[in-house]
């Protein structure tokens, strides 16, 4: 019986598989613990991080809203840690796989360090925005296609929504929408942007020739 070799194409198409996991993971489980949230969250007033403890003092944690969401954040973070480890075994690119490993361990931290844990959830969650954005933009030069630029835009967003409430808080336009609003404005591109490499990555054929391939260099 032939054993299947790892090759560059197949390790590929597993990170494939495991970031397109993670980012749905995310999508599907903060909806689910949205849901079994009780009255009084909104996606505009509330932080998402609410749904596994209110920030102190006098936080507030509900069950079992909780406890699918910080299992989601562990559950997807570990999957972009080792899909992060894949892509770098297939491709040998540091620019992609080191800040994609970073955004794992930040939503990882944010799982184990929930809301009401205080300073360490909210160096875990800056640890997600950041590495995240700036994973997406490097990817432009991972990447080929129309990805390579709707990534780099994607992580733009997360990027210039971080950086503008960091230095101009309520005056920056987007806080219109609420807090709540803004951050998903923060997370979500880089959410998005996990599903859309792993379906890329997904399409890896054994041939070199073939499209989609990660650009050398």
């Amino acid at each position: 019986m032939t054993r299947r070799r790892l090759t560059p194409a197949r390790l590929a198409r597993i990170a494939g598989a495991l970031l397109f996991l993670a980012g749905a993971v995310a999508f599907m489980g903060i909806i689910t613990a949205e849901s079994l949230y009780p009255s009084g969250y909104t996606t505009g007033g509330s932080m998402i991080s609410d749904l596994g403890g209110t920030e102190p003092p006098n936080s507030v944690v509900v069950q079992p809203a909780a406890a699918v969401f910080d299992a989601t954040m562990c559950v997807a973070g570990i999957l972009i840690v080792v899909g992060a480890l894949c892509v770098y075994a297939a491709q040998r690119r540091k620019s992609l796989a080191l800040p994609l490993a970073l955004f794992g361990i930040g939503a990882l931290g944010v799982g184990i360090f929930p809301g009401h844990t205080g300073g360490i959830h909210q160096l875990f969650a800056m640890l997600t925005f950041i590495a995240g954005g700036v994973a997406a933009i490097l990817s432009l030069w991972s990447l080929r296609g129309p990805l390579r630029y709707i990534s780099a835009g994607f992580g733009a967003i997360t990027l210039v929504n971080f950086v503008a409430y960091a230095v101009l808080q309520d005056r920056w336009f987007v806080t219109g929408l609420g807090l709540g609003g803004l951050e998903r404005w923060i997370a979500y591109p880089v959410v998005l942007w996990v599903i859309a490499l792993g379906g890329y990555l997904l399409g890896t054929r054994d041939d070199t020739a073939g499209a989609p391939q990660v650009a050398a260099g």
